[in-house]
C-alpha cells in the first residue's frame, strides 16, 4: 500500500508542480486533468477508473461463495510528445488481481504494475509504428477495454484463449479502396511472455498478424472496440477481423499466458510452437449490438517433457471456443445483453469444457464512465460441477 501512495503522490506531486505548464479540466469521465506544454510541445491527460464487484456463485452439493473485491483499480497518462504524430499511453493497475502473477524467477519477485507502456509514430501516411507494452491483436473481446465492456466481465473465450499484453513492436496501416470499405492490417513482433517479465527472451519469438474489413464504413467513436451501441448508429456499421498468432518455442501452457513449463527439477523450460487462430465480427445499429468470436488453438507438442522424455504434467491448453454476445440499448439507457460461450478443450483436458449462458442488465449513466451492471450465468461444465452465478458491478472513470 505504501508504494501505491508514493507512486501516486510521486506522480501527482510533478505534475502540479510544472509551473510552465497550462492545466485545463475537463468533463467528467475526460480525465481529471489535461496539461499541455506551454509551447504545444506535449500533451498529458490524467485519469484513474476504479471497478467494485460483488458476487455469489452457487455449485452443486457446495456451500454458496460470496465476495466483494475492487476488481479493477487504474491510473491512466496518455497524450504526444514533440508531435501529434508521436502518441504515447501509460496504463498501471493497482489492484490485486490488476498486480497478480509476478514470480521469483520472471519478473523478479515484484507485483506486475504496469500494463500499458507504449509510443505510437505515425510516421508515413497511414502507417502507424508503436514501440512497448501493449494489447496484442488478439480476439476483439480482449482488445476492447475492461471499461468500455458490455457485461460484468469478459467470456471464457477470452480466459482460456486470449493472448492479452506483450513488449515488441506492432505495425499498423489502413486504407480505403473505394467508397466506405475500410480496411486495417497489423503486424505484431514481441518476446511471447506476457508483459513485466524481465528475465529477456526465455523462448523463441511470438508473432502476429491480423486484417480487418469495414464494408459500410467506420463505427462512430470507435464503436467498433466498444461495448454496446450507445451512440446509436443511424446507419448498420460492420467490422469483420481473423488474425493468426505463432509464438515460436512457447514457454508457457497459455502460448503467452498461462503457467510457465518447468522443467527437471526447476532447472529449465519446456518449449514448443503454439498457433492460435481467431475470427471476430461486430455489428451495430440504432441501439443493436452482436458481436461474435471464434479461437483455435493447437501445438507441436501438447504434454510438457524433461530432457529425459518424462511428463512434467504441464499440458498445453489446446482446443477452440465460440462466443456469441447480442444487446439492445433502449433510450433511457438501460440495456438487455445475453452471451452465449462454448468451450471445447481438447481431449485431454476435456474437463475443462464449459458451456455458459449469461443474461445482463446494464444502466449507463455516463456512458462507460459511469455504469452499474450485473448479470447471471449458469456455467456447465462437461466432467466437472456445474455453477450459478450473479454479479453486480459499478464502473466509475475519471
Amino acid at each position: 500500500m505504501n508504494i501505491k501512495l508514493t507512486f501516486l503522490g510521486v506522480t501527482m506531486l510533478a505534475i502540479t508542480s510544472l509551473s510552465a505548464q497550462e492545466i485545463k479540466t475537463g468533463a467528467f469521465g475526460k480525465g481529471i486533468f489535461h496539461v499541455t506544454g506551454k509551447d504545444s510541445t506535449f500533451t498529458m491527460n490524467f485519469a484513474v477508473r476504479f471497478q467494485l464487484l460483488g458476487f455469489a456463485s452457487w455449485k452443486e452439493n457446495q456451500p454458496a461463495d460470496l465476495s466483494f473485491l475492487v476488481r479493477r483499480s487504474r491510473l491512466k497518462l496518455d497524450g504526444f510528445v514533440y508531435s501529434p504524430k508521436l502518441k504515447y499511453k501509460f496504463e498501471a493497475g493497482f489492484s490485486n488481481r490488476d498486480m497478480s502473477g509476478g514470480s521469483d524467477d520472471f519478473t523478479h519477485g515484484s507485483p506486475r504494475f504496469i500494463m500499458d507502456a507504449f509510443v505510437d509514430w505515425n510516421f508515413y501516411k497511414n502507417l502507424i509504428l508503436r514501440v512497448g507494452q501493449g494489447k496484442l491483436p488478439g480476439n476483439r473481446e480482449r482488445v476492447i477495454s475492461s471499461a468500455n465492456l458490455q457485461l460484468v466481465d469478459r467470456s471464457l473465450l477470452n480466459g482460456k484463449f486470449n493472448i492479452d499484453r506483450d513488449i515488441g513492436f506492432q505495425l499498423k496501416h489502413f486504407f480505403n479502396p473505394t467508397g466506405n470499405l475500410f480496411i486495417r492490417e497489423i503486424l505484431s513482433v514481441s518476446l511471447g511472455e506476457g508483459r513485466n517479465v524481465t528475465t529477456g527472451n526465455l523462448g523463441g519469438l511470438q508473432y502476429v498478424g491480423g486484417v480487418e474489413i469495414l464494408p459500410f464504413g467506420n463505427f462512430t467513436s470507435h464503436g467498433d472496440y466498444k461495448g454496446a451501441d450507445l451512440k446509436r448508429e443511424q446507419t448498420p456499421k460492420l467490422a469483420i477481423a481473423a488474425s493468426y498468432e505463432f509464438n515460436n518455442d512457447a514457454v508457457r501452457t497459455r502460448s503467452n499466458q498461462g503457467k510457465y513449463m518447468l522443467i527437471d527439477n526447476d532447472s529449465g523450460l519446456f518449449k514448443t510452437d503454439v498457433n492460435t487462430i481467431f475470427v471476430d465480427g461486430m455489428f451495430k445499429y440504432k441501439g443493436y449490438s452482436f458481436m461474435f468470436e471464434y479461437a483455435k488453438r493447437d501445438a507441436d507438442d501438447v504434454l510438457a517433457k524433461n530432457s529425459d522424455g518424462t511428463l512434467t504434467g504441464d499440458i498445453i491448453e489446446t482446443g477452440n471456443a465460440l462466443n456469441l454476445q447480442s444487446g439492445y440499448l433502449f433510450k433511457s439507457n438501460w440495456e438487455v445483453t445475453g452471451r452465449y460461450t462454448d468451450l471445447n478443450m481438447d481431449s485431454i483436458t476435456m474437463q475443462n469444457s464449459k458451456d455458459m449462458y449469461t443474461l445482463g442488465i446494464s444502466k449507463y449513466i455516463v456512458g462507460h464512465k459511469l455504469k452499474i451492471q450485473s448479470d447471471f450465468s449458469y456455467i456447465k461444465t462437461y466432467g466437472g460441477t456445474n455453477e450459478m452465478l450473479a454479479r453486480l458491478q459499478m464502473d466509475v472513470h475519471f
